[in-house]
């Protein structure tokens, strides 16, 4: 994906957004609410609102959750926004239907929410989603391994670390995009681990986080030693899977694919640690999200979605410095350049 497609995206955003009148900035609060504050992704996240809020003038109260999966920390968020007048809400839900009735209560209570990086189910549930096409983010690295490993890959060998058992939409869109670009039969794709395919070794959950890509790895080590294809619902998460890989000495055979684009993970993928990545943007997703509560304060007027989905897609590219005939991607170098933007 060129820079310009990122670029026309975010214009013809910004000019669906026009609004008449003037609402007072002063008066416009604004709540950001992550899975977690300590990720990488959230922490960028939290700096494009910031950023956004003060160049509009919007006040920003930040929260999150103590780990990934902490509905009951995004619960309580919610309530406090709600109580202090919040005109909008960006909320990257740990758990996408439980937190359904919250964000209900808030847009009774006429506070516009907004999604983003990982829809709720179901999506409608929310006035808007800004994110990745996280499908597409698993399809291109299943595709860039399918073709990496060429013949092999009737031979593969299997491990999917994903997030957390109650299998959040950003979960099960990446997991069922990455087995699709692999050219594996995904049974239900709206559900993680009931695949039949041999070459599937099995699923662990990672909580998002180094550490339990480390855990996960290792307990697939022990059911089956052989695994030389990792897949990761994100980079900390392979950054552990690869330190439980090199313990037993298996970090040179074995690929690891990933998902976020992250400055780290970029590196990574430079270092070799990670064969290739789905980069995407949550600087311009949260950025996005707050002129998006700014018009609707100043007119009442709610995003719009990209055409033919049913969110508004941030876009997404693939890195890597290996590239492979028929799935586009960019270099290392270039995803550097706009980690995260």
């Amino acid at each position: 994906m060129k820079r310009t497609l990122l670029a026309s995206a975010l214009g013809a955003f910004a000019l669906s957004l026009a609004f008449g009148g003037a609402a007072n900035a002063a008066d416009i609060g604004a709540c950001l609410i992550t899975k977690t504050d300590s990720n990488p992704f959230f922490v960028k996240m939290k700096e494009g609102a910031s950023k956004k809020a003060a160049e509009l003038g919007v006040t920003l109260k930040s929260y999150a959750g103590k780990m990934d999966g902490d509905n009951e920390s995004q619960v309580a968020a919610i309530e406090t926004c709600i109580a202090d007048g919040a005109k909008g809400i960006l909320i990257t839900p740990s758990d996408t239907k439980a937190i359904v009735t919250s964000v209900k209560k808030a847009r009774d209570a006429g506070v516009l929410v907004i999604a983003l990086d990982t829809p709720l189910e179901p999506i409608d549930a929310a006035d808007a989603t800004f994110a990745t096409d996280n499908f597409m983010a698993g399809k291109l690295i299943g595709q860039w391994a399918l073709k990496t490993l060429g013949d092999k890959a009737k031979d593969a060998k299997i491990a999917l670390l994903d997030i957390n058992v109650s299998q959040p939409t950003v979960e099960v869109l990446r997991d069922q995009g990455f087995l699709t670009g692999f050219g594996i039969d995904t049974v239900d794709i709206h559900k993680d681990g009931d695949e039949k395919d041999p070459r599937i070794v099995g699923n662990d959950v990672t909580d998002g986080n180094e550490e339990g890509g480390r855990r996960a790895m290792e307990n697939l080590l022990q059911k089956d030693p052989n695994v030389n294809l990792v897949y990761t619902i994100n980079e900390p998460a392979a950054a552990g899977a690869y330190e439980a890989l090199k313990a037993v000495g298996r970090e040179k055979d074995v690929l690891i694919v990933s998902v976020d684009g992250g400055c780290p993970g970029v590196k990574n993928v430079k270092d070799g640690v990670i064969g290739a990545t789905s980069q995407q943007y949550p600087l311009l997703m949260a950025s996005m999200g707050i002129e998006a509560i700014k018009a609707f304060a100043d007119s009442g007027k709610k995003p719009d979605k990209t055409p033919g989905l049913d969110f508004f897609n941030t876009g997404v590219t693939l890195i890597t410095d290996k590239p492979v005939e028929g799935v586009p991607s960019i270099n290392t170098k270039d995803g550097l350049d706009r980690c995260w933007g």
